[in-house]
């Protein structure tokens, strides 16, 4: 499978653009995971560090899950994969974490992230609270925010992908 990105509409009203662009980064983390397999999907970047490409799109399913339906939904779901004994939990992977489970999970969670942020206007105040002011947030807030936190990511993910087998791209 080949994974089309679709550019952002240049003429689309506000909130057509920001989800073009949401979208558009959602779609180059997926496109900087196609073609490896599990193992190097999980292989880390330089020791130390444990981040690999899998341990991204786990963390990505957790953000999406808390940004959309926590935040902005008022949903009651734990996290998927950290907790507050293992902060990092998402990039601890283990001999039985899958591609195909960590894929099909952030996938169902960019779905409910759909179906949220769906119910909301972009001025909407959040029916939940920020975990770090407590300050209920905007729609338009929580896209700018899931845009900013995609790209830097997918910063990363560049770095990874070129160093799990050499190739790059934009």
């Amino acid at each position: 499978m080949t994974i089309k990105r679709t550019e952002p509409a240049t003429d689309a009203d506000e909130r057509s653009m920001l989800e073009g662009f949401l979208d558009y980064h959602r779609q180059t983390l997926e496109w900087k995971c196609e073609g490896l397999d599990d193992a190097q999907l999980r292989t880390a970047s330089v020791p130390p560090s444990e981040l690999s490409l899998m341990g991204l799109v786990r963390h990505m399913a957790d953000v999406e899950r808390s940004w959309f339906r926590r935040v902005l939904a008022d949903e009651d779901v734990a996290p998927l994969y950290y907790s507050d004994e293992d902060r990092d939990g998402e990039f601890h992977l283990t001999d039985t974490d899958t591609w195909e489970d960590a894929y099909t999970t952030w996938q169902a969670e960019i779905a409910a992230a759909r179906t949220s942020a769906a119910r909301f206007a972009l001025d909407d105040a959040s029916q939940g609270r920020n975990g770090f002011t407590e300050e209920p947030l905007t729609l338009r807030w929580i896209y700018t925010h899931m845009i900013e936190e995609y790209a830097r990511h997918n910063g990363h993910a560049d770095l990874l992908r070129e160093r799990v087998d050499g190739a790059t791209g934009e």
